[in-house]
């Protein structure tokens, strides 16, 4: 199958491991991954900001950048559910592009939920990881928007040697929200020590998750409490690609 990589912002400009780990698993379980060299924002900083203009222009271009492809995929929840979800939404005086977006929804997968439901597990190749506990947050986008919460942790059972130690509430916000970080800046980061404490509270040696934005507030704040335990995104740990590498 010949699938569209959506790199997302985020992970091109402050994270490329995690989109290397993406086209390793993708290639590795026979994908034909195509990376649109043209590919910017979907829009969705815009769209949470009220500029609907800026969103219908980029939701467009994105559009017909990806529309050619068997399926798209995303190594974010947040990303994937902003054109799975809303761009019906953004092309709702326009019926053409509202009916090609509704095409492309049906094709279009968050990274952990593309593999174990369209490409199944027996053909994954996994990597191996130093790390033998971990604790797994469940980002608000993927879980809300999209229904993923059981994928990333079948994928990481199927590794071996990794356990997963669940914190008090895996689903609860992190505090980052795009914009509301900006907005409400206090009640953010009130939020996050919350969820930093029930992270240390696990005693693992590293919290996954799928969303680099809630990666990088969580990181964060774990570094002005003075807490080195390592922040993967789930592309990584199941590739055993270190934070950086290519």
């Amino acid at each position: 199958m010949r699938v569209g990589l959506f790199v997302t912002c985020l992970v091109d400009s402050m994270r490329p491991s995690i989109g290397f780990s993406t086209v390793e698993l993708l290639e590795s379980a026979g994908c034909d991954v195509v990376v649109p060299q043209a590919q910017t924002c979907c829009g969705q900083p815009a769209w949470n900001s009220g500029d609907h203009e800026s969103t219908h222009k980029l939701a467009q271009k994105w559009l017909a950048e990806f529309e050619q492809f068997d399926y798209v995929v995303a190594p974010s929840g947040s990303c994937a559910g902003m054109t799975k979800v809303h761009y019906t939404e953004v092309f709702k005086n326009d019926p053409d592009l509202k009916m090609r977006a509704a095409r492309l929804a049906t094709r279009t997968y968050e990274l952990t939920d593309f593999l174990v439901n369209v490409i199944g597990l027996e053909k994954l190749k996994l990597g191996a990881s130093e790390l033998s506990q971990i604790t797994y947050h469940d980002s608000c986008s993927g879980l809300r928007e999209l229904g993923v919460q059981q994928q990333p942790r079948t994928l990481i059972g199927k590794m071996g040697g990794v356990e997963i130690l669940e914190m008090k509430d895996s689903r609860q916000c992190c505090g980052f929200g795009g914009t509301f970080a900006l907005k409400y800046g206090e009640v953010s980061s009130a939020i996050c020590t919350d969820k930093c404490e029930q992270v240390q509270a696990t005693g693992a040696q590293a919290v996954v998750l799928g969303d680099l934005g809630c990666m990088m507030n969580i990181e964060g704040r774990l570094r002005r409490m003075g807490d080195n335990t390592q922040v993967l995104h789930v592309a990584e740990l199941l590739t055993g690609r270190k934070p950086g590498q290519v």
